[in-house]
């Protein structure tokens, strides 16, 4: 339930606390007060689309801010709002969103920033928002064939789902069906490419690591003259054979004369002794190059066929890859697509076979989605007939044509309508065919309470759903909303006395003399102001005795009649009994 809403800079708004809480709320006030932006704070809050053309001129930032009590009508909510990152506190969450004058949008839940999606996620099972335009949203099939699934219960709404995923899953396998027919050709063109390149690697019969190899291999082979000279000489550097100056003699020279004089000082027998090693190393040395220089092999026919084998993988790294190990990855990947491509009519062969099957799936799962909304398409009837005749339309009558399609889609096989039927002896006609504003606005309502029966929301928001209804029917619709505010929260905007006269907590939105809406000009009102205002609903006057004097009747009447249930609730339908048992 929605305890409290806090506006700030919204629209012509500045600043408006709105203390809510159950039964029904009723929020009035004259034309252009501001009554319209609580709905636009709660649709924010709902995750709805924040533009900058809501921020109130000159502010930078407009905020709204809803405090909810979670209870057991939505017992996913807590741990959502854990798993978001925000905090539960007393049963309670702090639902906020904000919209700067550049049009950049924030939300947060529980104190934790958060999608905008995500908000609007968690809060679309505890608040349904209903406003003029979802009249005509219930124009569409779409949403009449919505409601109805969900008055039919859990059931339906599985079976619709496993239609859905069918569907889906069926789309899918056809689509590729198509593809694999629509290119054969192009599927037997690309194998016998790809038998060609399997059949160059083959040919050549590349190694891992073998290009990598054979070019150090020919490096070396290319310049063994130049290498073999170069480690004659340094062997010759390291140890003349012909009593030329080398590297060994120097150091033994240099080792002998420290050796002399070691007795005398230990750093220097150090040294001599670090010579010592030095001529050790300097034979392992000279005898390791002149073994590289013996071993530099300077071999024509091996130097010919590296480059020739360097070649054959150079062509191969052309087409198929940077390097042998590329070419090898592509072979592999290859052969694996070459066997699928050869198993082409098997292929199709299977898709043809998952068609039929999910085809056959899909009308069985259809059929019985059918067989749910057959039965409760009677009983939707009944119920939204019975709940008309309360909203003073005693000859209306609600059709719930359920007609089944050739062809599958992702909801089913079925088209829904809903047709109207306003008065006895008129044909039915489609609700967008015939059906007035006011008629409409009825139709919608006594949807909505058959829902309610089966799929109850903590809190309900109507915003002016009462237009064009007027009189005895005004003061039905008025009873009506009473009455579903017994089961829920219900907040109505609206400009009919004779809707607001039922309320359980009345506010009104007053404009101070700038035209700016305070937090002083959302007030709640104590009974005699209750009669000033809806004298002012009634007339445009609040100090007419004759004004003053209807409204307390109107008050008294409603208090009467809202303690008396209505005659479509007293029979809710054998539909919406079984609805709530398969819940």
């Amino acid at each position: 339930m929605l305890e409290e809403l806090r506006i700030t800079s919204l629209g012509v708004i500045e600043e408006a606390v709105l203390e809510l809480g159950p039964g029904l709320n009723v929020i009035t006030g004259e034309t252009g007060a501001g009554k319209t932006m609580v709905v636009s704070a709660l649709g924010l809050l709902l995750g709805a689309r924040g533009e900058a053309g809501l921020v109130r001129a000159g502010a930078r930032t407009a905020r709204v801010e809803g405090e909810v009590r979670l209870d057991g009508s939505a017992p996913a909510a807590p741990a959502r709002v854990e798993e978001l990152g925000g905090d539960v506190e007393d049963g309670r969450v702090l639902l906020a969103r904000q919209v700067s004058a550049e049009g950049r949008s924030r939300a947060f839940v529980g104190g934790a920033a958060v999608p905008v999606t995500a908000l609007g996620g968690l809060a679309d099972p505890l608040v349904a928002v209903h406003g003029q335009s979802d009249q005509h949203r219930l124009l569409q099939g779409s949403t009449q064939r919505d409601s109805l699934d969900a008055f039919a219960g859990v059931q339906a709404m599985t079976l619709r789902e496993r239609c859905s995923t069918l569907f889906a899953e069926l789309s899918r396998t056809e689509a590729e069906l198509a593809d694999v027919v629509a290119h054969q050709r192009e599927r037997a063109r690309e194998a016998d490419l790809l038998r060609f390149g399997l059949a160059e690697v083959e040919a050549v019969g590349p190694t891992s690591g073998e290009d990598v190899a054979l070019a150090a291999e020919e490096a070396r082979l290319g310049f063994a003259d130049t290498l073999r000279t170069a480690a004659e000489q340094a062997r010759e550097a390291l140890t003349s054979e012909d009593g030329a100056p080398d590297a060994l003699a120097a150091t033994a020279t240099a080792r002998k004369l420290l050796d002399g004089v070691r007795g005398h000082d230990e750093e220097a027998a150090g040294l001599a002794d670090r010579l010592a090693e030095l001529s050790y190393l300097l034979s392992d040395v000279a005898a390791d190059v002149a073994g590289y220089a013996a071993g530099l092999d300077v071999d024509p026919a091996r130097l010919a066929m590296v480059s020739e084998r360097r070649a054959a993988l150079t062509g191969l790294t052309r087409k198929y890859g940077e390097s042998v190990a590329d070419v090898l990855a592509w072979a592999q990947s290859a052969e694996d697509r070459l066997l699928r491509l050869d198993h082409t009519d098997d292929h199709i062969e299977g898709l043809r076979t998952k068609v039929e099957e999910l085809r056959e799936r899909l009308t069985e799962s259809g059929r019985a989605l059918s067989a749910e909304r057959n039965r409760a398409a009677g009983e939707l009837a009944e119920f939204v007939t019975a709940e008309l005749g309360s909203l003073s339309m005693p000859q209306a009558r609600l059709d719930v044509v359920v007609t089944m399609r050739s062809e599958p889609a992702a909801h089913g096989f079925d088209d829904i309508s809903f047709q109207l039927r306003a008065n006895r002896g008129d044909t039915p006609r489609p609700l967008g065919k015939g059906a007035s504003g006011g008629e409409l606005s009825r139709v919608m309502l006594a949807v909505e309470v058959a829902l309610a029966a089966t799929n109850p929301v903590p809190t309900f928001v109507f915003d002016e759903v009462d237009a064009g209804v007027g009189g005895k029917a005004a003061v039905e619709v008025g009873r009506r909303l009473a009455l579903l505010a017994r089961h829920a929260q219900v907040i109505v905007v609206t400009h009919l006395p004779q809707v607001a006269a039922f309320a359980d907590r009345h506010h009104v939105v007053v404009k101070s003399s700038d035209g700016s809406v305070t937090r002083s000009g959302l007030v709640r009102l104590d009974d005699s102001a209750r009669v000033k205002e809806l004298s002012r609903m009634l007339a445009g006057m609040e100090d007419s005795q004759s004004a003053i004097e209807h409204a307390r009747e109107l008050l008294q009447t409603a208090q009467q009649r809202a303690s008396r249930r209505a005659p479509g609730q007293a029979r809710p339908g054998a539909g919406a009994t079984r609805s709530r048992s398969t819940r």
